[in-house]
Order: C-alpha cells, then sequence, then structure tokens
C-alpha cells in the first residue's frame, strides 16, 4: 500500500498532449510511473496525427478544440505538452488558464527561429503546398524537397497536415509564452538537438510563473529515454 509520500497524485489529473507523432507507444512507461503515484493521466490524441482528420489545423483551432475537451472535466487539470504539444499547449493556457491549475512543458516549439536552414525549411514547405499535386506525380522532385528541409515528418504527413504544420511552424509563441499566468513547470533535455536548450532557457524567461529543470544527458524526448527522472521532477514540484 502506497504511503502518504507516494500519493503525491491523489486527486491531481494529467491532461498529456504528444508531440508531432502517429503513435502514443512511447508514452506507456512514463504514464505508468505517473499512475504509480496515483496521477489520474491521460494522453489524448490530437486531430490529424493519432487522430484521423482531413481538416487543416492550425494553432486557434486547436485552442479551440482543446477547450471543449477540458470542458468535460469536473475540475481543473494539470495540462503537460511535448513538443508540438507544448506548442499547443501554450498557445491555450495563454487564452483559457481558468481550465488549468498547473502547466508542464517538455521540449515544447514555438521559440520562432531566422537561421538561414530554418528559413529554407519553411520556404521549401511552403513552395509544396502552392504547387502541391504539381510534384504529386514527381517522386524524385518531392523527394528532393523534403531532403533539403530535413524534415522527415513532414514527408510522412498527408497534404492537409503538412498544411498544418507549415501554418505552425510560421508561428512565434513569444505573445502566447508572456501571457501565460499559471504555475509553470520547464523540463528540458540537456542535450536536445531538436528544440535546444537555449530555448527553455528562453521560454523560462518569457513565462513569468516558471521554473527550468534540465535532464543531464537527455535529447528530445526525455519523458520516453529519462521517464524515472521526468516523473521525479514532476513529483517534486508538484
Amino acid at each position: 500500500m502506497a504511503n502518504k509520500e507516494e500519493k503525491v497524485g491523489a486527486l491531481n489529473k494529467i491532461i498529456i498532449l504528444h508531440g508531432w507523432t502517429y503513435s502514443l507507444a512511447k508514452w506507456d512507461e512514463f504514464v505508468k510511473l505517473l499512475r504509480n503515484l496515483e496521477f489520474d493521466v491521460e494522453v489524448i490524441k490530437i486531430p490529424g496525427l493519432t487522430e484521423k482528420s482531413d481538416e487543416v489545423w492550425n494553432l486557434g483551432k486547436y485552442s479551440k478544440w482543446l477547450n471543449n475537451r477540458l470542458s468535460k472535466e469536473s475540475s481543473k487539470v494539470i495540462l503537460l505538452g511535448h513538443s508540438n504539444g507544448g506548442r499547443i499547449a501554450s498557445c491555450f493556457a495563454a487564452r483559457f488558464p481558468a481550465k488549468i491549475k498547473k502547466l508542464i512543458l517538455i521540449s515544447t516549439t514555438g521559440i520562432y527561429h531566422r537561421e538561414p536552414a530554418l528559413e529554407i525549411k519553411r520556404f521549401l514547405f511552403g513552395v509544396v503546398a502552392k504547387i502541391g499535386k504539381r510534384i504529386t506525380n514527381s517522386n524524385i522532385l518531392r523527394k528532393f524537397l523534403y531532403r533539403l528541409a530535413r524534415e522527415k515528418d513532414y514527408q510522412e504527413a498527408s497534404p492537409t497536415m503538412r498544411k498544418t504544420m507549415l501554418d505552425l511552424i510560421s508561428n512565434d509563441l513569444t505573445p502566447e509564452f508572456k501571457k501565460i499566468s499559471i504555475p509553470t513547470l520547464i523540463i528540458w533535455g540537456e542535450d536536445d538537438r531538436i528544440t535546444p536548450l537555449s530555448d527553455g532557457q528562453l521560454v523560462n524567461k518569457l513565462i513569468k510563473n516558471s521554473k527550468l529543470k534540465i535532464v543531464k544527458g537527455a535529447r528530445h524526448s526525455s519523458f520516453y529515454t529519462h521517464a524515472g527522472e521526468v516523473v521525479r521532477i514532476i513529483k517534486h514540484d508538484i
């Protein structure tokens, strides 16, 4: 039987927004560890990714979708977002703070970079979105553009989700981060190569009521590679 210290999650529900993925398998161990602490945990499926959708989505639409989803909860929840899920969670927290008791961001995206490589990626995604069907039958040209962009997720996405990705990566969430007022825990992999640690440090500065915890030796998916450490950080912060 769990002692009082272990029951840190009692009466706390954690809603998890996953990143840009089509499978939830990597969350299994992390969720199991949280439930061992008696958190009520739910990884919800995101439209266009783990939930089928033929629509093009943007941050405003995702925020309305999440607001509708959380309206079913009887009390405020702890909202946890990883990577692109963190982008959605941040935007939602800025617009609907009354629905959340705490925000947890793990290697969230949303900081707009202007490095040449990223500007080229956005440009190429825009080109593909505009000429669409004209390159559909040209595998060589299509693969060449994707290789230039160095974005496997974009290559594997449906046409509508490519438009969604283009819209998401074109948004600078700096104004949204500044609006977040609820307590926020930011968790970042020390060696994250997708969203660098400097992004986490900047998000920490932008969100006034926030703290940053760094997971040593971890990269972008610390919840998966260092599940125990990330759960310990959450446990000590709740």
